[in-house]
């Protein structure tokens, strides 16, 4: 083989896959595998331990999952039916989101061959009691949370021996977020021989631990990637902003001006700010919905969910790299016995909760970093959001002056050098100026959104969670008058919407955006036919009938006053 020619990919029919994983591949649409698959899948038919790094987006989940279905028929159809149904893949991943979606992507990857293999996930449901049923019925592929796998374990649901097949997606979150004492507890209820995978976008510390306690000689795959997708797949923009309230200025301009066009995610970096900056949007009536550690996993979910269909546009996030940082107004450097319950209260919040990592947000155009994050890797995460698999992405981030120093940091780690035309993070050409005749709208809805109006939205958001939750349904029945209190007590809108605020007026917009404005235009009245003659003549007919059946009353109220009037002298 020449230097210069390139190795031939293999593509998914040359792996010897079954046939109806195959079309179950087809029916996703997708095409060729991605580097990592294209790697591993390989290894893992081979029946080797693979310990993979790729970064966020380039499928690894399906890298996983694919060899274990494949490997699960051909035990099926080698194996004879006396020896009955048995649980033989475990999927352990760091969060309940991530572990929906885990869930997710198996389902579609066994939909046609559904009654061959079976899958549940467990981390949905707290009580070991209700999923007794279904864990009796030993399927092939169990997928949660370390710690609802212990507790089905633990309930005696769930029987770990006969595993042939252990996965730990998102590996380097497993012990940051808390799970370290559960696997310590599941690793006893392996047994002595199974196959081990474990991804991670990260080797850190955690992930060099688990790969002593589960990974035995194994493959390891660090793919030679860029951190983040090539500039022809994501183009990346920094903007200065001299002030805070530039920022939001200019988040209006973008978002109302209809300058930044599909599917968005805004980064901040505290939950106060997420609701903050909810509420200024609004007044403006661009509806959006946040998401961060404080709502409760169902709600978590369900956004996600709505937001992959299309009901939503545009999502505000924390990530859970923020959650941990004290606050803006945090100025001391001593540390004090508040700080550390502060910041332990904050670790046991974020516990579960990833926005920036592993939740597959589909079809994201756009990355708005409208705070800056803390860390390159924090970047990365938040970046990694847009541009997957073979979509187009652009991620757009706000910097005030004292963020600088984090910004060059990130060009630099990013591009691998100091050199201004290397940088990754170009500059975003926007004259503010042009937008100064929006800056009174925008002061004015700033100062609206105040403290109690953010404490209102924040328990406004948990008041709803209440009234929907399933688990107090039952004691809302037996206590209504509680129910009725709390209905009956509802806060009142954080921040009144104003009509007029809707549409932009045209003598604001600036003359270099008018032709890109595409606002809501008033829909003209539509023209009708002119009456014929007969029909002016019925008309007129019809309203002299009704002009005499009126009480006089109001039949002199419709007389000419001018021809009317009749001045009497006293």
């Amino acid at each position: 083989m020449e230097d210069d020619e390139v190795p031939k990919k293999v593509q998914f029919h040359e792996m010897g896959l079954d046939n109806r994983i195959l079309k179950s591949i087809a029916n996703l649409g997708w095409f060729e595998p991605t580097a990592i698959q294209e790697k591993a899948i390989p290894f893992a038919l081979d029946g080797k331990d693979i310990l993979s790094r790729a970064r966020t987006g380039s499928g690894k989940t399906a890298a996983y999952a694919i060899p274990i279905i494949q490997r699960i028929l051909n035990n099926k159809k080698s194996t004879s039916s006396d020896e009955g149904q048995q649980i033989r893949a475990l999927v352990l991943v760091p969060s309940r989101e991530l572990s929906k979606q885990a869930y997710v992507m198996m389902q579609e990857l066994i939909s046609c061959c559904s009654q061959s293999v079976s899958c549940i996930d467990v981390s949905h449901e707290s009580n070991p009691e209700l999923l007794r049923p279904l864990l009796s019925e030993k399927p092939d592929v169990v997928i949660g949370t370390p710690s609802r796998v212990l507790a089905q374990v633990n309930a005696e649901n769930l029987d770990l021996s006969t595993l042939q097949w252990l996965v730990m997606d998102e590996a380097d979150l497993l012990f940051s977020f808390g799970y370290e004492d559960d696997l310590k507890s599941l690793n006893p209820h392996f047994p002595n021989n199974y196959q081990a995978f474990i991804t991670s976008a990260t080797f850190t510390e955690d992930v060099e631990a688990l790969k002593k306690l589960i990974l035995h000689n194994p493959i390891t795959l660090n793919l030679n990637e860029s951190q983040l997708p090539a500039a022809s797949q994501l183009t990346q923009y920094h903007v200065f902003n001299e002030t805070e309230d530039d920022k939001y200025l200019l988040i209006y301009a973008l978002l109302k001006l209809k300058l930044i066009r599909g599917k968005s995610l805004l980064f901040v970096n505290t939950v106060n700010r997420c609701y903050r900056l909810k509420l200024f949007l609004e007044q403006f009536s661009i509806f959006c919905c946040v998401l961060n550690s404080e709502l409760p996993v169902n709600i978590r979910c369900h956004v996600v969910e709505q937001y992959n269909q299309g009901l939503y546009d545009i999502i505000i996030a924390t990530d859970e790299s923020s959650l941990i940082d004290l606050p803006a107004n945090e100025t001391t450097n001593k540390p004090t016995k508040k700080m550390g319950k502060m910041k332990k209260k904050r670790k046991v919040q974020s516990k579960e909760y990833c926005v920036s990592r592993g939740i597959d947000f589909q079809n994201v155009s756009n990355v708005i970093n409208f705070d800056f994050p803390k860390t390159v890797q924090a970047y990365v995460h938040r970046v990694g959001r847009t541009a997957r698999g073979d979509k187009m992405g652009t991620a757009l981030s706000f910097v005030l002056a004292e963020e600088m120093d984090l910004l060059k940091e990130a060009q630099k780690q990013l591009s691998g050098s100091g050199e201004e035309e290397d940088t990754p993070l170009k500059p975003y050409q926007f004259k503010m100026e042009e937008i100064e005749g929006f800056r009174y709208r925008c002061k004015d809805a700033i100062r609206s959104v105040t403290k109690t109006r953010i404490r209102e939205a924040r328990v406004k958001e948990i008041r709803r969670e209440m009234l929907n939750s399933e688990k107090l349904k039952t004691y809302f029945e037996e206590n209504p008058n509680d129910l009725h209190v709390l209905r009956h007590d509802a806060v009142s809108q954080p921040v009144k919407v104003k009509k007029h605020m809707k549409n932009v007026p045209e003598y604001l917009i600036p003359p270099t955006l008018k032709s890109m404005y595409t606002g809501v235009k008033a829909t003209p009245k539509r023209s009708l036919p002119a009456p014929s003659h007969a029909v002016k003549e019925k008309r007129h007919k019809q309203g002299r009938q009704r002009t005499g059946q009126l009480n006089p009353k109001y039949k002199k109220q419709m007389e000419d006053p001018l021809k009317s009037f009749k001045y009497v002298k006293k």
